[in-house]
Parts: structure tokens; C-alpha cells; sequence
């Protein structure tokens, strides 16, 4: 199955999401991201189920992980079977140097956030071009499209500019696995993500943002296949 967003073997992305697979053991319960760099995760942990005998369970995060992870021969569960995961590994669009990150490029975040709050331990993988001081890159939001109007004139009262995200090979708008539209609003520097994500959770028909401010790790890879690892300050 073809990743979003990868064309070519990446060694940064790589080496972070190896890395991050060896934080896993048996019997453990896992949350299974979404993107390119959790991909070389949900990989490297299939080849340890079927060289290492190494006996886990997953919980996937959107159809393209679970395709993956079937590939791969990872066993999967639900959050219905098991509400508190051990650990969820995942990658993102950008995290800042307080380890607040921007995920939902791939119009999963929704799913992302809740299996990502349900674990013990949140990893984000990543490379190096997605780190940044402060965050500035663009907010996914799912909204219910019934509240597409709605939630457009509250995100614009916080200063943010949304547009409605377009599929690319189909007419209309993207649907996310929960049926609903993104919104993709530019905030500029965004200087407080704790309280812009808190000020777009109350917006009725905002069903989730893509900012996340409960980042444990962070994986970064680099090149020559060394990965620096950065914890959040408690």
C-alpha cells in the first residue's frame, strides 16, 4: 500500500520510526499512527512479529494504518476491548520546541487525538523538517458539515482563515473516515496552542483540531540514520 507523502525511501523517517518500534514488547497494547513516518513503525513491528515472535495487539488510527498493520501481521484490537493503551506511536506536520504538535494532514486527527489520549505514553516520529520553534503551519479542523458555516465564522472571530479542504481525485470535498468536512485554518505564529486548541474545542460542530498539546517523546531521524530523542518537560 502506498503512503501518503512518500514517493522515496527516506532514511530520516526511517530511523525515527525503527527507533520508536523498539520502545515496544510483548504484551503490550499499541496505538497505530497515521503519514509516512509511522508507516516504517507499523513495518519494522511486523517484521518483529513474524522474525522475533514479538506478540502485541494494535489499534489503528484511520484505514490506511489498518491496512498497513493487516499487512504487516499485526493483530488488532479496539478501544471497546481495551480503553488504556500502553503506548501510541505517531507521526506529525510539525511539533514545536514545547512539544505541542500540528497533526491532521492526512484527515485523521480525530481519530489520532483519541488513541493518543488513551495511551500511557504519546511518541511522535519524525524528521527534522518538522520541528519548529513555534508552530505555524495550517489547523486541520473536522467539523459536522452541518456546522460547516458556523464553525467558519467562529474560527475567523479567533483571527484564523478557514477554507474547506477539497479531495483531489473526486469532485467536492474531502470526508473523513467519520463522514464529516476539514476545515484548514491559518493562524500565523500561533504563540498559545493550549489556549487556541481549548477557544476551537468549544466551537459547537467542531468535532476535533489538529492541535496536540500531549506529546510525551519526540523521535526526530536524522540521515546518517542517528535519532535524537526529546522529552517533554514535566
Amino acid at each position: 500500500m502506498t503512503e501518503r507523502n512518500t514517493s522515496t525511501d527516506s532514511p530520516e523517517k526511517r530511523a525515527a520510526g525503527i527507533a520508536a518500534a523498539r520502545l515496544v514488547s510483548s504484551g503490550m497494547v499499541v496505538g497505530l499512527g497515521t503519514g509516512s513516518t509511522v508507516a516504517y513503525t507499523i513495518k519494522e513491528l511486523g517484521r518483529l512479529v513474524r522474525e522475533k515472535g514479538l506478540d502485541i495487539l494494535g489499534v489503528v488510527t484511520s484505514y490506511q494504518s489498518e491496512m498497513l498493520a493487516i499487512e504487516a501481521g499485526i493483530k488488532l484490537t479496539t478501544l471497546s476491548q481495551h480503553p488504556e493503551l500502553d503506548l501510541a506511536i505517531d507521526g506529525a506536520d510539525q511539533i514545536d520546541s514545547e512539544l505541542h504538535a500540528i497533526k491532521g494532514g492526512g484527515a485523521a486527527h480525530t481519530r489520532e487525538k483519541i488513541v493518543s489520549v488513551s495511551a500511557k505514553r504519546f511518541v511522535v516520529v519524525a524528521d527534522e523538517s518538522k520541528t519548529s520553534t513555534q508552530l505555524d503551519k495550517t489547523v486541520p479542523v473536522e467539523v459536522l458539515p452541518f456546522a460547516k458555516e458556523l464553525a467558519v465564522k467562529k474560527i475567523r472571530e479567533l483571527g484564523g482563515k478557514p477554507h474547506l479542504r477539497s479531495a483531489v481525485k473526486k469532485d467536492g470535498p474531502v470526508i473523513t473516515d467519520n463522514g464529516n468536512f476539514v476545515l484548514d485554518a491559518e493562524f500565523g505564529v500561533i504563540k498559545d496552542p493550549e489556549t487556541l486548541a481549548l477557544q476551537l474545542s468549544a466551537i459547537p460542530g467542531v468535532v476535533e483540531h489538529g492541535i496536540f498539546c500531549n506529546v510525551d517523546e519526540l523521535y526526530i531521524g536524522n540521515k546518517d540514520g542517528s535519532v535524537k530523542i526529546v522529552t517533554r518537560q514535566k
